[in-house]
């Protein structure tokens, strides 16, 4: 399903709107062929070559634009396009009408205004997003300039425009390609272990136990219309009833009751202290526990924080600890864990400097024979063909990146 040419923002953004119309129940029946080709272009390799795909067209679809709706940052731009496109739980059969009454709400404008005005926004910001991917995709799979084609055209990049990448930080980086789920097996002290990086949103992260989440020293989540892992997670796991009304915001109040628990509640804990919660509505996508890693530590006066990588590692390697002491609490055993890049964020360390200071933790917990599955994750690209590159470079015996 060749992407040549690479669609025009203007044939994406009509394939969108056609979506809009007839909702996410009627994908099967749509014609949106460009936006196919795109999902079919970030699919796993593996999805791609088999004959049976692992999702339909349709799911890949949907997969699609909820990963484009989730790069919007949050606020009232991404739940209105949550709910106008019908991504929202609990409204994918509702009339086109009903979705666009419910996103005029949000902005406090009359249905007519918000589908000349707000509507046209909305929309053409999601098929931003879609370009973007596909455009990534592209530099991605493409590899370094000059770089001589790849004998297995299964393997050679859908996307042949590479002029417009939105980000400069999600630049063509050649240790990782736009795929959203890479296994990489790591050597570690002789023997070789399973690592998987997730590129992509935290809150799309499905079948790991456990999820660690960066926090200040506070055990203050931001709120939910922010866009770190702590508010992706925080929104994730809120509980909405069939409107998208908020019903219960469960990781929020369980920190909350722990913090009060253990006397901390408005004084600061120390830096690489480690918190549990459950996950709330992330339970529905396999994930059972957040884990929330005290990081960053406010800088008085400002809205700054700092983060020394050894609390980076003292938190990672408290993280691993209660997961061994939570394991066997749970039915099946608590096995997966997955570590963003902490302190990455508003917390100002470089990702250099907290993939060390993560993989530190992490090598110390797997040279000691401990059988873990880790999952590391970043949003970005470039990031992503860090940590593959680093890997390799700070256990010294290298890495590979598995084709099964």
């Amino acid at each position: 399903m060749p992407l040549t040419p690479v669609p025009d923002h203007d044939s994406i953004l009509e394939e969108i709107k056609t979506v809009r119309r007839g909702g996410i129940v009627r994908l099967r029946r749509l014609e949106v062929p460009s936006l196919a080709r795109i999902a079919y272009a970030l699919a796993p390799a593996d999805d791609r070559r088999a004959e049976v795909p692992a999702r339909s067209q349709s799911q890949s679809v949907e997969w699609l634009l909820r990963l484009a709706v989730s790069r919007l940052g949050g606020g009232t731009l991404q739940e209105a396009a949550e709910y106008t496109l019908g991504l929202t739980p609990g409204t994918r059969d509702w009339p086109g009408a009903d979705r666009r009454r419910r996103a005029a709400e949000l902005y406090g404008v009359s249905i007519e205004r918000f589908r000349k005005e707000q509507e046209a926004v909305v929309l053409d910001q999601v098929a931003e997003q879609v370009g973007s991917l596909a455009r990534e995709a592209l530099a991605e799979r493409d590899g370094p300039a000059g770089e001589a084609p790849h004998d297995d055209p299964a393997e050679v990049s859908d996307v042949s425009d590479v002029s417009d990448v939105s980000d400069p930080a999600d630049r063509a980086d050649p240790a990782v390609s736009a795929r959203t789920h890479r296994l990489l097996s790591v050597r570690v002290r002789g023997r070789t272990v399973p690592v998987t990086l997730h590129v992509h949103p935290v809150d799309l992260l499905r079948d790991v136990d456990v999820v660690v989440s960066p926090v200040n020293t506070y055990l203050a989540l931001p709120e939910t219309y922010k866009s770190s892992v702590a508010a992706s997670l925080r929104r994730a796991g809120a509980l909405r009833g069939l409107t998208g009304e908020l019903l219960a915001d469960p990781i929020h109040e369980e920190l909350r009751d722990w913090a009060d628990a253990r006397g901390t509640s408005g004084r600061p804990v120390l830096p690489g202290t480690v918190a549990v919660t459950g996950s709330g509505a992330l339970a529905g996508q396999g994930v059972r526990r957040v884990y929330h890693a005290a990081v960053a530590v406010p800088r008085a006066g400002t809205n700054d924080y700092d983060v020394l990588p050894a609390d980076v590692t003292r938190a990672v390697a408290r993280a691993l600890a209660l997961l061994a002491e939570e394991h066997e609490r749970f039915d099946p055993p608590l096995r997966s864990v997955c570590f963003p890049l902490l302190g990455s964020g508003r917390g100002g360390l470089p990702y250099e400097q907290s993939v060390r200071a993560v993989w530190a933790a992490v090598d110390a917990e797997l040279a000691r024979g401990a059988d873990w599955d880790i999952h590391l994750i970043a949003r970005g690209l470039a990031p992503a063909g860090l940590v593959v590159r680093m890997l390799a470079e700070y256990t010294g015996e290298g890495t590979e990146e598995s084709t099964a």
